[in-house]
């Protein structure tokens, strides 16, 4: 097989043969030889049903004409200036406009990248020093939020990575998923917090949803104690429609992150919020943040021609929650009791535990040896379904109908 042969090579000269630790998939990773729609073709011939679609960027599919005929029109201008560039204030205004109480925004390379800057800005506004996360939110690989999940409302920071300093990760405080009375308490207590920063619904270990009026919760707990409320929409910005989460669920944040779809499959990330807050950046501010390739003008070109395409094409978030719907129907009736299946939009999971996981404690009493045994089967059986119990499933408008029946026959054959 050339992908064990291109993974023994990989191991000899890179950290655990991958350049992500998702990919290490065991015993070996296929390697991808291209893409298109909603199927890749790995170098070994296999052509697969892609259920992960990169980890969610990639809501238009793999290669979308749109796509890459703005790619390969900048391209022929150059990809990289080192300038501002006329892209930077056309997106600013559309990705604003699609946000209600967005007034500015900072373009960066990454989702990472974009909570560290957010969670720096937070500080620099407040004054204070501490944050909140929830357990098991994911917020890129960076120190502040490398925090191992604990059990309680005022859980501190442990390292979760070794070369983390544990002095560092002391001001990173901890909550509970779908629990504001623990928020209530926690405030109350701590006078020195400078943000809640939360996934809106929890995506690296999902998706586990909201409860009722959550959000909401959150939304009036944060202001009654002053502090800034940050949405990471890296995964649902644009996902679960124009405005994401916080249009979905009708909670206006202080601050947001993007990521993901508003590159159209290439590297980016922003940082975005109101103007009083977002004029402490540098240069406007003393809060700094700067970057090489931020407002690169590929990625800029594909995330416009991206969120103009959903623009002109509004049915299909309908489109994309009534193919889950199907995946979800096909599950019921069948006498198996061993799972619970969790959808939002395009974002699906099946969970090797009977109810549905409400927050990260839950999600952990999964049985993850069924998993693995059902996504080796899906796999043998042309489904590539993200490789852990603990990550989202994505659809996207390139998934057809046949691409479905094969979906729905996996998991009435694997389970």
């Amino acid at each position: 097989m050339r992908s064990e042969d291109l993974f023994s090579r990989a191991q000899k000269l890179m950290p655990g043969g991958v350049s992500s630790p998702v990919r290490a998939i065991k015993p070996y990773p296929f390697y991808t030889s291209h893409a298109e729609g909603a199927h890749i073709t790995t170098v070994d011939g296999a052509t697969l049903v892609d259920c992960c679609m990169a980890y969610g960027p990639l809501l238009l599919g793999h290669a979308h004409p749109e796509i890459k005929k703005a790619i390969v029109a900048q391209l022929e201008k150059g990809w990289l200036y080192g300038t501002p560039t006329p892209y930077e204030p056309e997106y600013a205004r559309l990705i604003t406009g699609d946000h209600p109480g967005m007034d500015m925004i900072r373009f960066v390379s990454s989702g990472s990248e974009a909570t560290m800057a957010a969670i720096r800005l937070a500080r620099g506004f407040t004054g204070k020093s501490d944050i909140v996360k929830i357990e098991g939110g994911f917020h890129g690989a960076h120190d502040a939020v490398l925090v191992k999940a604990g059990s309680g409302a005022t859980t501190m920071g442990v390292p979760d990575s070794a070369g983390v300093l544990a002095a560092l990760v002391t001001h990173t405080r901890q909550l509970p998923y779908n629990d504001p009375e623990a928020l209530e308490t926690l405030l109350t207590k701590n006078t020195d917090i400078a943000a809640l920063i939360i996934e809106p619904v929890l995506g690296n270990i999902g998706p586990v949803l909201p409860k009722d009026g959550y959000l909401k919760d959150i939304r009036e707990i944060t202001k009654a104690h002053d502090i800034l409320l940050i949405f990471d929409e890296v995964i649902t910005g644009y996902r679960l429609g124009i405005g994401g989460a916080q249009a979905k669920f009708g909670v206006r944040p202080d601050l947001t992150t993007l990521g993901k779809i508003i590159g159209g499959g290439l590297p980016i990330g922003a940082f975005c919020g109101r103007r009083e807050i977002m004029q402490l950046v540098a240069p406007s501010g003393p809060v700094y943040q700067a970057g090489t390739f931020s407002g690169n003008p590929l990625s800029l070109t594909a995330g416009i021609a991206t969120i103009r395409w959903l623009h002109d094409h509004p049915a299909i978030y309908a489109e994309l929650e009534e193919k889950t719907r199907i995946i979800e129907e096909s599950l019921t009736g069948n006498g198996k009791t061993d799972g619970s299946f969790v959808r939002i939009g395009s974002m699906f999971k099946y969970f090797f535990r009977v109810d549905a996981p409400q927050n990260y404690t839950e999600v952990k009493e999964c049985d993850t040896a069924a998993f693995t045994r059902f996504w080796q089967k899906m796999l043998a059986r042309g489904i590539f379904l993200t490789p852990s119990q603990f990550e989202t499933n994505f659809l996207s408008v390139a998934h057809t109908g046949k691409d479905l029946e094969a979906i729905c026959g996996g998991y009435a054959a694997c389970r």
